[in-house]
């Protein structure tokens, strides 16, 4: 299926900036204001992006982004 590697579903772009604000130690009312949005509206997000990544936490996707920018700029 595309946009799938490895058996996870990649994030969409607005999953992306919500997973890098995240990784800047953001909490989820100061996301949710960035977005013109609700907490709750964040905590979703949040929900369905552990699920597409099999992550359990917010340190868990932190990790999950810092690996991935690192690897980013590793193959540059």
């Amino acid at each position: 299926m595309a946009g799938e590697t490895a058996g996870v579903r990649a994030p969409s772009a607005r999953e992306q900036f919500i997973i890098q604000r995240v990784a800047e130690g953001c909490k989820n009312r100061e996301i949710a204001d960035s977005l013109g949005t609700t907490e709750h509206v964040v905590k979703n997000y949040l929900r369905t992006i552990y699920d597409k990544l099999g992550l359990w936490n917010r340190v868990e996707l932190a990790l999950w982004y810092e690996a991935r920018r690192n690897d980013q700029v590793y193959s540059a």
